[in-house]
């Protein structure tokens, strides 16, 4: 909606007409607006045939759609080997996303023979072009020694990278980290800082973790009804011990 009226009906026809006559980036965004059904029916074969036109000419944006869509047997039939060839040729362009997502393809083994050091070579590229969720795993890298040597001071370092951007596993790794003094000097308080950043976008664990702290009293005034809130937030998402927590206490959720 740029200089006119917002129209995707009519985005797409002048996207159709550059995506015909070879243009990669038009190609890449006509399969964006399949795969979103924006001015089209969403349509995942489509998607998949617009992307791979602009991949197979280079496009880096393409190619790790590529990736994300033999990942997920997402208009095309699962499968993970194409899947890394093409997250390979867009990681190798600088695309943050593709490098990130190779990573985890070699943490897992995944189309590639599991190599744990690999991965946080690939962790390592897309964390300092600051993906969020590279931080963070790069991060669990370090706490748990995963191919690299184990320093829980770099974990904290990159687990806040990921958490000042508002990622709500970073900020509960960093609550824990500071709860229990891993890498960083033990602050209950920062500790519930973090927690509660993380509660607030509905992380589980967090909000399990700010009901034992409220209903214990560490690092806050003990609160029972605040406890049983959070628990119940927990709760009503799954978690086993919360609900055995309000159990305990002869309530529901």
């Amino acid at each position: 909606g740029r200089g006119v009226a917002h129209d995707d009906a009519e985005a797409i026809k002048w996207f159709r007409l550059a995506a015909g006559k070879g243009n990669a980036d038009a190609q890449t965004s006509l399969g964006s607006m399949y795969t979103e059904g924006s001015g089209v029916p969403k349509d995942d074969v489509e998607a998949f045939k617009w992307f791979r036109k602009a991949a197979e000419q280079g496009q880096s944006i393409a190619q790790h759609n590529l990736g994300v869509m033999y990942a997920a047997g997402q208009g095309v039939a699962h499968d993970d080997v194409e899947a890394v060839s093409w997250f390979r040729k867009a990681a190798e362009q600088g695309n943050a996303g593709s490098q990130y997502n190779l990573g985890v393809m070699y943490k897992n083994g995944r189309g590639v023979i599991k190599d744990k050091a690999e991965a946080v070579n690939w962790y390592r590229k897309a964390a300092e072009q600051g993906d969020a969720e590279a931080q963070n795993d790069l991060g669990e890298m370090y706490a748990e020694g995963q191919g690299v040597a184990k320093d829980p001071a770099a974990a904290v370092k990159w687990y806040r990278k990921a958490a000042e951007q508002g990622l709500a596993s970073a900020q509960f790794n960093l609550a824990v980290s500071y709860a229990f003094g891993r890498g960083v000097g033990k602050d209950d308080v920062e500790a519930i800082s973090w927690f509660r950043q993380a509660a607030i976008q509905g992380f589980t664990d967090a909000q399990f973790n700010l009901g034992v702290i409220y209903a214990n009293g560490k690092g806050v005034t003990k609160d029972e009804d605040e406890a049983i809130g959070w628990f119940r937030k927990a709760a009503i998402q799954g978690d086993a011990n919360a609900q055995a927590e309000l159990r305990i206490r002869n309530l529901t959720w």
